[in-house]
């Protein structure tokens, strides 16, 4: 939210907004790119509105980040036109890393081509060029274009409507965009250009391929080293390159994209983190269920995941017509499933809550372009729960469901999260059923956050097509952003597939549907956790908990001795009697994130010791090792188990 000043009268003097802030806000002009009058955006060189409330919005903001990235996109492309002046821009938005910019361009760019990029923009910075906005005619503009032997944006202005158009120019170089733009190059500066890849005009793999340029800006560049740095860190996190280090999961060309397969240390980690979540769930009076991984298609239909989102969805399977079968779909969601399991009895008021839960593997046709190791896949199993209840059941039954939504965040050590309240957009049609069921549904999750005193924001339009939900945007260890958990009220679905319960009327109700997914999806949440680690688990969730180094020949039967000692635990142990020295093998260890590394010798075997190096704290001497299992035992114990 900017800063809002009023324009009083006689104040305005023939001025533009820039140069009245300068004279009657000198501080909010040093850090000002835009201002909003209503709901109109206007650039710092536009006329003083006269009379006019502004907001004036600064480069800190998410709308004047979003304003100096844009404006950072265009100084690329000036600098990309003075070094390769055969390049043809196509299209620079800002997204929510930075920026990028497509060209058509003979060859693609180099790394080097980066650096030189690069410093011809910090140049341009220098000369602290105007921006200024101008008017012109849409069908002189595409003339223009074609003249420049630029057809892409010609193409653009062709599908416009309106007669005229706005470019923006800052000394040679003029691109067609709608604005605003900070007033001069000089208000630039914190940038930097990340990488090189190839695009597609407008996303079609049948239309000419196109070089983009990644880059990223701020307004300060204390901010830049900041991402920077968290940038590196990423990168050292990756959960792709620490997956394949670690071997945890691997993706085959031989198997398809998006389509992940647990190595046996990968899949211990999941099988702990399933151990500990159903341990609660059993607990909190869940009951397990297992289904098919594809359905007839009339069941999606109903369920509206089909056609609604057939874009999304794996081709349907047709059979041949003589063997009498309809068309099946790779499952998107399991609720129609447990929608199913509920119908196959008659349910009395007395047994609701019903809460059915699966680790439910389901698909979605994802584009290639937007895989990413275990955090966006084609194939992924949820953590997913359907209750089935009376409206008077309601709140306190999603309160509970966010209470276990908090207890996991808590347990894995992801306590810096915010929550989202997602509405339905009323001016879109992409939400099935009636509005006055999404207005229950959307009163009783704005009662529960007031009720639990919970901070959250509200984003409409970010609703599941049936129902609006509660979602957990989890803070990593180095502050980048996750969404993760989530509850959904739904009215919808147990309308469209007939829902009943008997009453304490006798009568026959509509129940309610909670869906809920604590984890979300479990490969997105390991490739989370991968990373929020940097491949140092927990005890009790490290695929290795302990490696035993004996330090000779002669020591591998102690050795053997203390590995069977805390298997009995149980407990996770292997035993390095690779013919390498104590340090390589301890180093290994290392690498490999092993919690514990226990040396034994021939003054561990003589008193039933262990040395023991800890990955997190280094050297904690020798232990008994009956005390050592003991404090072992405690670290690797599953959660509530």
């Amino acid at each position: 939210m900017g800063v809002k000043v009023k324009v009083s009268d006689g104040e305005d003097a023939g001025r533009v907004i820039l140069s009245w802030l300068k004279q009657y806000h000198k501080e909010l002009a040093k850090t000002a790119v835009a201002v909003k009058v209503g709901e109109a955006l206007l650039d710092l060189t536009a006329p003083v509105p006269v009379g006019q409330e502004l907001e004036v919005i600064g480069g800190d903001e998410p709308l004047g980040l979003e304003i100096i990235r844009h404006s950072t996109s265009h100084l690329l492309a000036q600098a990309v036109l003075r070094l390769f002046p055969e390049a043809k821009p196509t299209i620079g938005p800002a997204i929510e890393s930075g920026f990028y910019y497509d060209f058509a361009m003979p060859r693609p760019f180099t790394d080097e081509d980066l650096g030189a990029i690069e410093a011809e923009m910090q140049k341009l910075v220098k000369q602290n060029q105007p921006i200024s906005r101008e008017e012109v005619d849409r069908a002189a503009c595409i003339v223009q274009y074609r003249e420049l032997g630029n057809p892409f944006k010609a193409e653009i202005l062709e599908e416009l409507p309106q007669p005229t158009v706005t470019l923006y120019r800052q000394g040679e170089f003029f691109d067609l965009c709608r604005g605003p733009h900070v007033p001069s190059t000089g208000r630039l500066g914190a940038f930097k250009l990340l990488s090189v890849a190839g695009a597609y005009w407008r996303g079609d793999e049948k239309r000419p391929m196109l070089q983009r340029i990644y880059g990223t800006a701020f307004p300060t560049k204390e901010a830049l080293e900041a991402y920077l740095t968290q940038r590196e860190e990423a990168k050292r996190r990756d959960h792709r390159r620490l997956g394949r280090e670690l071997g945890l999961f691997i993706i085959s060309p031989e198997v398809g994209a998006g389509l992940p397969l647990w190595m046996p240390k990968g899949a211990v980690v999941r099988y702990a983190l399933e151990t500990f979540l159903r341990g609660e769930l059993t607990r909190r009076g869940y009951s397990p269920v297992y289904t098919p991984h594809i359905g007839k298609l009339d069941l999606y239909r109903t369920s509206g995941h089909y056609p609604y989102y057939k874009d999304d969805q794996f081709p349907a399977i047709q059979f041949e017509e003589e063997r009498g079968e309809e068309g099946y779909l790779l499952k998107p969601m399991n609720c129609p499933h447990h929608i199913q399991i509920y119908k196959a009895e008659m349910h009395s008021y007395r047994d609701l809550p019903l809460r059915l839960a699966e680790f439910g593997t389901v698909y979605r046709y994802e584009q290639s372009g937007e895989l990413g190791g275990l955090t966006r896949v084609r194939g992924f199993t949820q953590d997913d729960a359907h209750i089935f209840l009376t409206p008077e059941q309601l709140d306190g039954e999603f309160k509970a469901t966010v209470g276990l939504i908090l207890y996991v965040l808590n347990t894995l050590e992801l306590s810096d999260f915010r929550v989202r309240v997602s509405l339905r957009d009323p001016n879109s049609d992409k939400y099935v059923g009636d509005p006055a069921n999404w207005e229950l549904a959307q009163a009783a999750i704005l009662k529960a956050v007031v009720d639990l005193d919970m901070d959250y924001t509200v984003a409409e339009g970010e609703a599941a097509f049936y129902g609006p939900k509660l979602d957990f945007l989890v803070r990593d260890s180095i502050g980048r952003e996750w969404q993760l958990g989530t509850v959904q009220v739904d009215y919808n679905l147990p309308q469209r597939f007939g829902l009943e319960y008997i009453g304490e009327d006798g009568q026959a109700h509509r129940p309610v549907m909670i869906h809920r997914a604590p984890f979300g999806s479990l490969e997105r949440f390991v490739g989370l956790l991968i990373e929020h680690y940097a491949g140092a688990f927990p005890v009790w969730m490290a695929p290795v908990q302990v490696v035993v180094i004996p330090i000779s020949e002669r020591h591998h039967d102690y050795a053997a001795q203390v590995a069977a000692t805390l298997r009995a635990l149980p407990a996770r142990v292997e035993v390095d009697a690779r013919s390498e020295s104590m340090k390589y093998k301890i180093r290994e260890a290392q690498l490999q994130k092993v919690p514990y590394m226990l040396v034994v010798g021939d003054k561990e075997a003589e008193a039933t010791t262990v040395g023991v190096r800890a990955l997190k704290t280094g050297d904690l001497g020798a232990l008994p090792l009956a005390e050592f299992a003991e404090q072992l035992k405690g670290e690797a114990a599953i959660p509530g188990g």
